[in-house]
């Protein structure tokens, strides 16, 4: 089973976040782990903006909110 690359510093993978959901383990196994690692939130920002550019608050399904975040740092360019 493939594994993202983005496992050993991601916040929400090693439970850091502060509010985790009880359906984490759902998203661990859909993003993290199973075959939708492209579709991660975190993981297009990461790869688009930087790492450092991740809201510690972004879930892997708030692909609306990454967009706006990468719209809005191509805008300030």
């Amino acid at each position: 089973m493939a594994k993202c690359e983005c496992q050993s510093s991601c916040i929400f993978f090693n439970d850091k976040m502060k509010e985790l959901p009880g359906f984490t383990k759902i998203y661990k196994k859909k993003y993290c782990i199973g075959g939708e690692m492209e579709g991660c939130a975190r993981r297009v920002v990461s790869q688009v903006l930087g790492e450092d550019k991740i809201p510690s608050t972004l879930y892997p399904n708030q692909h609306d909110l990454a967009r706006k975040l990468i719209a809005a740092s191509k805008s300030r360019v």
